[in-house]
């Protein structure tokens, strides 16, 4: 779906502010006209007002240009200075222009420095205002953001932990457990290791908004091999990622959701193995895909659902979370993200 082009509402601004400012700008230069309340006044009035509307319209353009190259928040300071060099050399050329039809030709004289000087002062002050609404606007937003996506985070936590013991108490239960077992006993403590790993990983990652693509590929290698331990070779895993996109991130626990409900969902044995792929894509995805054996019964659910992830990256980017089925595979397509959001 085409999205909408970015638009300004402003047009109560523009019918109040271009003629005051024209008028403004006209006793800045004839106030001894406007005493006399001369025709040269009115005359000035006319011509300021009609060069306000070439400057603020003009630059108006240029600011929705650069909101649309630039719209984040994160992006305010480089928006900021293309709309200043682009507003300059906008002025510049407008008064240059001007200088050359009308004062050379008319009054036989140059008025470019003064008229730059003049004009760029309601330059400044359309910018001041706009830029301001925009970045207050922008602010909001980006808090409001960033609260939802806490409460997402903290009840995706919720849902992952839910009927289980409490983590910090299976630690110590877990290092009291390791002095039990034989050093010999080389299965059993690579399984408990594995074990910590996963919730270790799971308290770390609880107050981030994103991790690494290469740090939830570990915490999920942790995980398929308390999996494999019990579906041994029924449990098929293949990962088809380059370096470059492990540098990438995503939300925590997003990967190990999609492999959990794909294990929980389908049956995993013999003659149905369950095959999981992921995979990157060309337009900056992470890809996720198994094939469909659905069980008759489905196992407890912790509700951690795709609907989770859904809602996170709903305030992390425009980027929709992608979800296909057909009669054989089922596929999750989220997005990569270039940068860590805090």
């Amino acid at each position: 779906m085409k999205e909408k082009a970015y638009t300004l509402n402003d047009k109560k601004w523009r019918m109040i502010g271009i003629p005051l400012m024209g008028l403004v700008i006209a006793l800045m230069i004839n106030l001894d006209e406007f005493l006399k309340l001369s025709r040269l006044f009115f005359l000035s009035v006319f011509f300021s007002t009609l060069l306000t509307l070439t400057f603020w319209e003009g630059n108006r353009y240029i600011i929705i240009w650069m909101r649309r190259i630039f719209p984040e928040y994160s992006q305010t300071g480089k928006r900021i200075a293309a709309e200043a060099v682009l507003a300059v050399i906008y002025v510049f050329l407008v008064t240059l222009l001007l200088d050359e039809l009308y004062y050379k030709p008319v009054y036989h004289v140059s008025v470019l420095a003064i008229g730059f000087r003049v004009s760029i002062v309601p330059t400044v002050i359309v910018y001041l205002v706009y830029e301001a609404v925009y970045f207050f606007d922008a602010w909001k937003m980006n808090v409001r953001k960033t609260e939802a996506l806490m409460r997402e985070n903290v009840q995706s936590q919720l849902d992952v932990l839910k009927n289980q013991l409490d983590p910090h108490f299976l630690f110590n239960s877990m290092n009291t457990l390791a002095a039990l077992i034989d050093d010999e006993n080389t299965a059993a403590q690579d399984y408990l290791e594995r074990l910590s790993d996963v919730y270790r990983y799971v308290l770390v990652s609880r107050n981030k908004n994103t991790v690494l693509l290469s740090e939830e590929i570990a915490f999920v290698d942790a995980y398929l091999y308390l999996n494999k331990i019990r579906f041994r070779e029924n449990l098929q895993v293949e990962k088809r990622l380059s370096n470059a996109v492990m540098m990438q991130y995503i939300t925590p626990l997003s990967l190990q959701m999609l492999v959990e409900n794909a294990i929980k969902h389908n049956v995993v044995s013999r003659e149905n193995p369950l095959q999981i792929v992921i995979r990157e894509e060309t337009d900056a995805y992470l890809v996720v895909e198994n094939n469909i054996s659905e069980k008759t019964i489905l196992e407890k659910s912790t509700r951690v659902g795709l609907q989770n992830i859904v809602n996170r990256y709903s305030l992390l980017t425009d980027r929709k979370v992608q979800i296909d089925r057909d009669e054989e595979r089922f596929t999750v397509k989220i997005p990569l993200l270039a940068q860590a959001v805090e």
